[in-house]
């Protein structure tokens, strides 16, 4: 970890303070792209009303909207707390490079934000009534990937 990294991660941990006292949630993240550039968010799940407006998935928003575009190869994700499975799936989809965060899963659960079911879960530890999620066969469901693959104009992603 260089330097840079800590001071980055260091900023990271701010944005997670000053969010608190902005009415937010106790997370702070921060995109530093290819070039340099600098992206940062907090949580916004509250003021929101947004389950999804995580500091890291906010951050990844912002990024790509200012840089105009939907990856962040080479980009590194600096977070205050180690980032929830959407998070994390936030990231690989934007094709962040590296991920480095401060406190990890079992601080934010002594602070009441548990993420373990979320990750057993996904694991197949944990109780599948906790979400149902079921695959309906239907005659029509390749249709939208058929109309994909003949529209000539798609940006491939």
């Amino acid at each position: 970890m260089t330097e840079t990294d800590r001071k980055h991660l260091e900023r990271a941990i701010r944005l997670a303070e000053e969010n608190v006292t902005a009415g937010g949630g106790p997370f702070g993240a921060l995109i530093v792209s290819a070039d340099g550039r600098v992206f940062e968010a907090g949580n916004r799940v509250t003021s929101d009303n947004d389950p999804t407006a995580h500091a890291e998935v906010s951050a990844i928003r912002l990024a790509c909207r200012e840089l105009g575009t939907f990856e962040l190869q080479g980009a590194t994700l600096y977070t205050s707390c180690e980032p929830c499975p959407m998070c994390l799936a936030s990231a690989l989809w934007a094709r962040v490079s590296r991920v480095l965060y401060a406190a990890d899963r079992h601080a934010a659960a002594r602070a009441g934000f548990s993420d373990a079911e979320f990750y057993d879960w996904l694991e197949g530890r944990a109780d599948r009534e906790l979400m149902t999620v079921e695959h309906v066969e239907r005659s029509d469901s390749e249709a939208p990937f058929d109309a994909w693959r003949a529209f000539s104009e798609r940006v491939e992603y």
